[in-house]
């Protein structure tokens, strides 16, 4: 009863956003970019809390694989390499994810198999210093710091951007859901428990934190794919700094880590929180922000929807 409720519910806002551009200027309105810039972050967040909340595995390279993503889409685009419509190509969206998940195995498996916790974290890290590197010192293959400059004379609109982002937050919580909810999911949870315990009970273990690594790339991926064509100027700035890395952990961290819904609220109220800062608090926002992280931390660990629960729990 619970759960069809849930997806009663779940389905009117998700119907109720997909509306929106029919009710407002998309183009103009800066709530629209909002929702636009919230969807983009759950995408992310989502696959941040795949690899850490349900897998245990603090994973510091996300903006690695969303830059990556949007470097696949700049440089498939400029070099004609699929030979199709490349503004809003699916083909596109999935080789800019997949190219990610090339990289997620390729190092996953020396850091995985190797390093646990907070040496993986400080390998992960490393390794979005190298990626960075690489694409600021590309040559004219992607010609440093002043980046890649995609065609701007086919955007008409932001209506595909605002459905695009939706659909693909849509697509990245059901893909955690589903996942979750398969033996892989209970695989994955058993690790994040204790790795020795899922070892000895027949989980093999690498090839589990390879592939929930490999998925949290692939939804950066083709999330940075999208952020591509809405700046159609991509370069190290823009789409590996870190705030694409501190994003998606403030998020989850907020929201509830290792849950599925705590990304969504997370996004939502890191998003506003962080625009809102920005307009009228531009100077003094992020000391704010920090000391609104660590009360939650402090306070509020298992993030609002814990909160949520032990509100419920007492009455």
């Amino acid at each position: 009863m619970r759960e069809r409720r849930s997806i009663i519910i779940s389905a009117l806002v998700t119907i109720a956003f997909a509306g929106v551009p029919f009710f407002l200027n998309v183009d103009t309105s800066y709530f629209a970019y909002y929702l636009f810039l919230s969807f983009c972050h759950i995408v992310i967040a989502q696959g941040w809390n795949f690899v850490a909340g349900y897998t245990g595995q603090i994973s510091l390279c996300q903006n690695a694989f969303f830059g990556l993503g949007a470097y696949t889409t700049a440089l498939i685009w400029l070099h004609d390499v699929t030979k199709t419509g490349y503004y809003f190509d699916p083909v596109v969206m999935v080789l800019s994810g997949l190219v990610p998940v090339i990289l997620a195995v390729i190092i996953g498996i020396p850091l995985l198999s190797r390093l646990r916790g907070d040496y993986f974290a400080l390998g992960t890290l490393g390794v979005q210093f190298i990626i960075q590197v690489l694409f600021l010192k590309g040559g004219a293959f992607t010609r440093g710091a002043d980046g890649l400059h995609l065609p701007s004379t086919v955007f008409e609109s932001m209506k595909p951007y605002y459905w695009t982002g939706l659909f693909l937050a849509l697509f990245a919580t059901a893909v955690v859901y589903f996942l979750i909810k398969s033996r892989a999911g209970l695989a994955l949870r058993a690790i994040r428990e204790d790795e020795i315990s899922a070892a000895a009970h027949g989980i093999h273990v690498l090839k589990y934190k390879i592939f929930a690594f490999a998925v949290g790339a692939f939804l950066a991926g083709i999330c940075g794919s999208l952020y591509a064509w809405y700046l159609f100027h991509i370069n190290p700035d823009s789409v590996l700094n870190l705030n694409w890395l501190f994003y998606p952990i403030l998020i989850c961290v907020l929201g509830g880590n290792g849950t599925i819904t705590g990304p969504i609220i997370g996004a939502f109220f890191i998003t506003a929180l962080f625009s809102l800062g920005t307009v009228y608090m531009a100077q003094t926002h992020p000391i704010l922000s920090g000391a609104l992280i660590i009360f939650v931390m402090k306070f509020m660990p298992t993030g609002l929807v814990g909160l949520k629960d032990r509100i419920l729990s007492r009455g």
